[in-house]
């Protein structure tokens, strides 16, 4: 048992079972014992990789269906680039080279970032220097607002409920023979899933992420677009909580603290908590219809051998069925009445 894992236990032993939400942000955030302040998750030494670090192609086309969503909106100055989780800086690092050919986007760009690691903020600042980024809470971004959120929204803490007649009971973290596991609490009404009594049945899952409609409350007053892409599907149904430990999955009770959680992000209900217009498609269907065949063939022909070989697979890893094309979906946000951003399919 970890040492966090004693943490949760002597809690749960002393205040009752946890919500779900507040296992996972224990596991990822405790100040001491936390996932994410305790190791370098991203890349091969860490436990996944994240599309802006298989290619840079998918940066460079991100980059420019934000320029251009700025330019068909008018060409705002100044306006606010920022980007929410940005890891170790690769994506913005990306999207800055890409859109560096186009007037007067970067004269006119305060570039933001949200994060709260300081490791991380050291990474993104030699990702990026030359830029002068500057770090800020979400409440801080100013608009107009172009902003991209990649794998950000599944690494929020969810809660999850079993449809119980016309009601519904939590699934709960608590201890059985002094070990970690999942459990029911009583049954209950809930009124945030009243509307999802329509599509359900007696006995399936429904997960809520309780901090994503704050998230968006903040941004969208001040948004131009917001690009969220992130795996997962429209409406949650079922328990996609999970846990990966060197590339692999894990029991997430084994060890806590010491592999990352994730559950599947429901893009409707980020759609229907945020009051402007919406465009949603796949991450492959994107990244095609802005142009990575095109790209890739660019790329290719200065690369033979082992290096040709590695870029055509990460070409397919980011586009196919089979891969992160189809699994990955892609939610713009943006005003009613402005152009629909470039590469979505119209509403």
């Amino acid at each position: 048992m970890t040492e966090l894992a004693e943490i949760l236990a002597a809690r749960i032993r002393a205040e009752g079972p946890l919500r779900l939400s507040d296992y996972m942000a224990e596991c990822l955030l405790h100040p001491t014992h936390g996932y994410y302040t305790t190791r370098p998750p991203f890349g091969a030494e860490g436990d996944f990789i994240t599309a802006p670090e298989i290619s840079q192609m998918f940066g460079e086309l991100l980059g420019l269906c934000l320029a251009q969503s700025w330019l068909d909106q008018g060409a705002p100055s100044p306006f606010t680039l920022a980007e929410i989780g940005p890891g170790r800086g690769t994506l913005m690092a990306d999207i800055l080279r890409a859109t560096r050919g186009v007037p007067g986007f970067h004269a006119a760009m305060r570039l933001r970032l949200v994060e709260a690691s300081p490791r991380l903020r050291a990474l993104q600042a030699q990702a990026l220097k030359g830029y002068a980024p500057e770090w800020c809470e979400i409440e801080a971004l100013e608009g107009p607002l172009f902003l991209v959120a990649n794998e950000f929204f599944d690494a929020l803490p969810i809660r999850q409920f079993l449809r119980t007649g016309p009601a519904w009971r939590e699934r709960m973290v608590g201890l059985v023979e002094g070990r970690l596991t999942l459990g029911l609490g009583p049954v209950l009404p809930v009124p945030e899933l009243s509307h999802r009594l329509a599509d359900t049945t007696d006995g399936q899952i429904v997960e809520l992420c309780p901090q994503a409609p704050g998230i968006l409350a903040q941004i969208t007053p001040r948004l131009g677009l917001a690009l969220i892409l992130d795996y997962g599907g429209w409406q949650s149904r079922g328990d996609t909580f999970q846990a990966l430990r060197a590339h692999k999955p894990t029991d997430p009770f084994a060890a806590p603290g010491e592999a990352d959680l994730t559950a599947h992000v429901d893009f409707a209900a980020l759609a229907q908590a945020a009051p402007c217009a919406h465009a949603y498609t796949t991450q492959g269907a994107l990244l095609t219809a802005l142009g990575i065949g095109a790209r890739s063939e660019r790329l290719a022909r200065n690369m033979t051998g082992a290096a040709l070989q590695n870029h055509l697979a990460a070409t397919q890893r980011l586009t196919a069925p089979s891969e992160m094309g189809t699994l990955f979906k892609a939610l713009a946000l943006f005003p009613a009445g402005a152009p629909q951003p470039p590469g979505f399919p119209d509403a």
